[in-house]
């Protein structure tokens, strides 16, 4: 089997045998394509409605459908985001009130305090106000009362182990057991846990947010344990918060467009937040109209069947109607994003994420009305059926198109001529098809010797493009190593197809070869890598990094009668390091950089530091992949083969595979972790790898003898050659051994 010179990395289409090729516009399929089309179109005008229909109807199906698909992705996305956000400012608010707490109940001053009340009101009952109890009490307030932000907290209780209240901020609720709104936090505390309320409904008369004092005002606690010297817990100590102060600001943050919001509920659906619409909530009848009238734990999440805020008003109580869907799900303990719209609790169509947080109690939502968040879509629809309304325009378009097809083809007979030849070369062979371009096997017209040809594509040209095209050529030509692909000519058409010529190469690539012919012996991977170093290093003297080292860019060929003789290729992205200028686009030097598989750890962590002993790297990698039939690394993620590349060890390859262990140590020096545990040079490491082909005995007439069955039969034929090898070395073997062991003495001639 044959492979034609070059890998165009990444590269779209190869093939080994291809019919003749010659680049012309009338002989190509699209050209024929046309011209057929044309003739038809002609003789029958009739069909240009329909088609312009037919094709309208499928553009605007794609694009709204493509349109409608990358909206909800990103939409889903961002919910996600904003939802995760908001969820770790809450947990990091929460991680502060606790810690606050913690402190203060580990504080010695308030841990003697509440021993004392403790043991104190334990003999003569909580209620109990002799002034021995009330001083206790009062140390104790001004001690927390001390370490409290009065801003941010409100007061607190203290809980001894039968749940009762035996010290305040104040008294209204000293004396008080099992309180029901702290029937789940205390027994938590009391084992041990910090812990976090929910906002609740106060039972005592508090200052609200206008500065009247009254009960029913929205509170919450967060409680820490109280230890004795024995560690042992004896109380809880429960810091009052006002939810308006940080916990609802922070869920208004999470607020995006003009109908966007972020809140929070409890276990049974009721808001624990303010709602941004608590304005339309009360024309609506959800709140009562009253001054400071807000939907924190007045509100429940139901879902009322239709949009209120275009009229609909539903005919049964709140508390009968169903969850919304987002509420439903939450509660339930899942976590979801749905974009494609639910009714909230105002019956309008909305998209949203959400989350429950069980050692909170409480579910997180964000959520953004449909109609805004699908509004380019309306129009785009509006669009679309505008369109429609100039099929007569597009028809008469189309004719003058018709009278256009046929100019084309009065060009494309020109272009057929020009475009047999491409400057002073003849294109004979598609050999294969990339991201950048294409590559052409030719001729030159006057030298009439093969020539690999690769073409800039017409459709992707551009200044950045056209920069890196010409960056290739410049740093290739600039190389005559023999081991080195070599430029021959650069130019361009008159109709701007950028291209240049260089040698032919009937080989094989490095990753063919191991994915045909499985690992190499190691004798023949010492020689390969020592030519690929002698490459490396005429580039490396010359100031240049090839960045993109890996067994397909390397080619091995029969040159001139020579066999095994390697060809290091594509050069596209390689870095100047005497150049301190910025380069262009994509290749910015301190962008990553290359084929991750074969990448050095200072590539993925510092980009801008990388020098030729980066490429050593890779090329430790490529023996390593030569001799094992593996990569050094194989991951599930670009991530996590990047934490491998940069912290992990490889697999020893005597391991896997029988390998000279001399030639073992010197690639896993290239695959050292620093920069100078490597090879200080290419040519340092070839001196090494030539001690390693003295031993083994992989020898030019090996490589004669494998070329040789490569040609005839591929890799099939090579399975046969290494087989037959294999037997003649056991044989080999035997008889040494039994020439060494046996004790059979032949008879003497008499």
């Amino acid at each position: 089997m044959k492979r034609w010179f070059f890998r165009f990395a990444p590269m779209e289409a190869r093939s080994s045998s291809f019919h003749a090729a010659h680049m012309t516009f009338a002989e190509s399929k699209f050209g024929r394509t046309l011209s057929r089309a044309g003739n038809a179109l002609k003789r029958q005008f009739w069909v240009w409605p329909v088609i312009a229909i037919c094709l309208l109807s499928l553009l605007g199906y794609l694009v709204h459908g493509a349109i409608s698909s990358t909206m909800k992705s990103s939409l889903a996305s961002e919910l996600e985001t904003l939802l995760n956000v908001e969820t770790e400012m809450l947990y990091n608010w929460y991680a502060g009130q606790k810690s606050l707490a913690e402190s203060i109940a580990k504080n010695t001053a308030s841990r003697q305090s509440v021993r004392k009340l403790v043991d104190a009101a334990g003999s003569v009952g909580a209620k109990d106000l002799s002034s021995e109890i009330e001083a206790i009490r009062a140390e104790l307030r001004g001690v927390v009362g001390s370490m409290l932000d009065q801003r941010a907290h409100r007061g607190f209780l203290v809980f001894d182990r039968e749940q009762r209240v035996i010290a305040g901020s104040d008294d209204d609720l000293v004396g008080k057991q099992y309180l029901s709104q702290f029937s789940e936090l205390v027994p938590r505390v009391l084992e041990g846990n910090t812990a976090v309320t929910a906002p609740f409904a106060s039972i005592i008369s508090l200052r609200d947010s206008s500065g009247n004092y009254k009960a029913g005002v929205p509170t919450m606690f967060v409680a820490a344990p109280v230890y004795d010297e024995n560690l042992q817990v004896i109380a809880a100590l429960a810091l009052r918060l006002p939810p308006e102060k940080e916990f609802t600001r922070i869920l208004q943050i999470g607020r995006i467009g003009k109908s966007g919001e972020t809140y929070a509920f409890e276990r049974n659906g009721l808001m624990v937040s303010n709602s941004r619409f608590d304005h339309d909530l009360i024309l609506f009848g959800l709140l009562p109209d009253q001054p400071n009238s807000q939907s924190i734990l007045s509100l429940l999440l139901r879902d009322p069947g239709g949009d209120m805020t275009s009229g609909y008003r539903p005919n049964r109580r709140r508390s009968e109607m169903p969850m919304t869907k987002m509420a439903a799900s939450a509660t339930a303990g899942h976590q979801q994003v749905d974009v494609e719209g639910y009714g909230d609790y105002r019956g309008v169509k909305v998209v949203g994420a959400w989350k429950w947080l069980p050692e909170y109690g409480i579910g997180v939502a964000t959520e953004l009305d449909a109609s805004e968040a699908f509004y380019p879509l309306i129009i785009l629809s509006r669009v679309f059926w505008g369109l429609y309304a100039l099929l007569l325009v597009a028809a008469v378009a189309i004719f003058i198109f018709s009278l256009i097809v046929s100019r084309m083809q009065r060009e494309a007979q020109k272009a057929a001529v020009e475009a047999q030849e491409l400057g002073q070369y003849r294109l004979e062979e598609k050999l294969g098809a990339g991201a950048m371009g294409v590559v052409y096997k030719g001729r030159h017209a006057m030298l009439s010797r093969p020539t690999a040809i690769k073409l800039l594509n017409v459709d992707d040209i551009s200044p950045d493009a056209i920069k890196r095209f010409e960056r290739e050529v410049q740093m290739s030509c600039q190389l005559n190593h023999p081991n080195t692909v070599a430029i021959y000519d650069y130019g361009r058409t008159p109709e701007d197809v950028f291209y240049y010529a260089m040698e032919y190469l009937d080989g094989i690539e490095l990753q063919d070869l191991v994915d045909e012919c499985g690992p190499q012996p190691s004798g023949r991977v010492a020689r390969i890598l020592i030519q690929v170093c002698g490459s490396l290093y005429e580039a490396h003297q010359q100031g240049m990094v090839h960045r993109d080292i890996k067994p397909a860019n390397i080619m091995l060929n029969e040159r001139g009668f020579e066999p095994d003789m390697v060809k290091v290729l594509d050069f596209g992205l390689v870095k100047s390091l005497n150049d301190e200028r910025p380069n262009f686009g994509a290749d910015n030097v301190d962008a990553l950089t290359g084929t991750p598989l074969y990448m050095s750890p200072e590539a993925f962590t510092t980009p801008n530091a990388i020098d030729a002993r980066s490429d050593l790297y890779a090329v430790g990698a490529v023996g390593y992949f030569l001799l094992t039939g593996k990569a050094v690394f194989e991951a599930n993620s670009l991530v996590e083969l990047c934490q491998m590349h940069v912290s992990a060890i490889p697999k020893k390859i005597s391991e896997q595979v029988d390998v000279n262990p001399q030639l073992e140590d010197i690639l896993f020096g290239c695959l050292a972790k620093s920069i100078a545990d490597r090879p200080a040079s290419a040519r340092d490491l070839a001196n090494q790898l030539r001690a390693v082909v003295l031993q083994e005995n992989w020898g030019e007439k090996d490589a004669i003898e494998w070329w040789a069955a490569y040609r005839s039969g591929g890799a099939s034929e090579v399975a046969k050659l290494q087989q037959a090898k294999r037997k003649r070395q056991e044989i080999e073997t035997k008889k040494f051994d039994l020439g060494a062991t046996s004790e059979f003495q032949p008879p003497r001639n008499i």
